[in-house]
């Protein structure tokens, strides 16, 4: 995962195992993106990975990320296990989801009885400098998400040079400033209600106030928008901060259908 054979862009979405999810996959391969991140919550599911690996033929999948809370290690370690034995080095375990209040113990419990998997294969979801120091020190690195460009400076210090960060980057190919921006805004607006991203948009400058209102320098920090070589620039930013990757998540402000549309419009930008 950590290096640039493939250029250092991919995709983040959340899939599943439908025809349409399913196709959507097999156009990001086709369009020559070499991962696609799977986005967390209740997605994905291990089947989900398991059929998606199976439909596509080459693209990689990390789950971005697997709640630790709703799956166990064994079933994981199983998952992983019977995908490196048909498809090797296509799924790298992505994890992170603690809740309660000592998370950071509850993964190093996880990470215990997660023999399977690698060290190597495995990543955590990271914004304190604790849960960064833990990904450093028990897997290949940190998948931090809401993050401006100058906090990924600051995860590159507590990872160091050798492990990997790849950041998740919101991203709206719209050119017009006020509906780009409100289709940020309704999606970064629901972050600041959970504690750790609360935490995490506060140590990097933002304010109690700032996360209420969403003023202008906020949204464009937390989402690349504007023509093509704009949004490549703004997600060139974390490069030069000391990301190896960044995964595009692209919004549209409409539910449901996943945006080939998008990644096709922005893949000769990106991976040309």
């Amino acid at each position: 995962m950590t290096n640039h054979q493939f250029g250092p862009f991919r995709i983040t979405t959340g899939l599943t195992s439908s025809p349409e999810s399913v196709a959507a996959a097999a156009a990001a391969e086709e369009l020559g993106y070499p991962a696609i991140w799977l986005s967390g919550g209740p997605l994905p599911g291990l089947q989900t990975i398991v059929d998606l690996v199976g439909a596509t033929s080459s693209i990689k999948f990390v789950s971005g990320i697997l709640s630790v809370d709703e799956y166990g290690a064994e079933d994981v370690s199983t998952t992983y296990a019977a995908l490196e034995a048909s498809a090797p080095g296509r799924f790298t375990v992505g994890l992170g989801g603690a809740r309660g209040p000592k998370p950071i113990a509850t993964l190093n419990a996880y990470l215990d009885t997660l023999d399977a998997v690698p060290e190597e294969r495995r990543l955590l979801a990271a914004l304190g400098p604790r849960m960064l120091g833990l990904a450093r020190d028990r897997s290949a690195g940190a998948y931090p998400f809401l993050i401006a460009p100058s906090y990924s400076a600051e995860a590159r210090k507590v990872l160091g040079p050798d492990k990997l960060l790849a950041v998740s980057h919101l991203v709206v190919v719209e050119t017009d400033a006020e509906r780009a921006r409100a289709i940020a805004r309704n999606t970064i607006g629901f972050f600041p209600r959970l504690p750790g991203y609360a935490a995490s948009l506060e140590r990097q400058g933002f304010s109690a106030k700032d996360q209420a209102e969403l003023p202008d320098q906020m949204v464009d920090a937390l989402a690349a928008w504007g023509t093509r070589a704009d949004i490549k620039a703004k997600l060139s930013e974390h490069l030069d901060a000391g990301a190896d990757h960044v995964a595009v998540n692209v919004i549209t402000g409409v539910t449901g259908p996943q945006p080939v549309e998008q990644w096709r419009a922005l893949a000769s930008t990106l991976l040309g």
